[in-house]
């Protein structure tokens, strides 16, 4: 499965849901490649990757927000979560 980087220079909050209104789980660190899974709606973010509301899927109910991910589109690389 392809792995994208995160954004250089910050550490990226895992969470529970697609939104910071959702627990985090765990600080991911700078430089961590992650797989991702299935991509779904949530919060709008701004991030290093501009402002989008797709939430990036990387592990059984756990999110990243795509502002944070170097996926090289501003759209779905991946599937849509059910």
């Amino acid at each position: 499965m392809k792995r994208y980087p995160l954004a250089p220079g910050h550490g990226v909050n895992l969470r529970s849901g697609p939104g910071t209104g959702y627990s985090p789980v765990k600080v991911l660190p700078e430089g961590v490649r992650v797989p991702i899974n299935c991509e779904k709606p949530g919060q709008t973010i701004t991030g290093p990757y501009g402002t989008t509301a797709l939430w990036d899927n990387i592990a059984d109910g756990r999110y990243v927000s795509d502002a944070c991910v170097n996926t090289g589109s501003d759209g779905y690389v991946a599937v849509r979560c059910s």
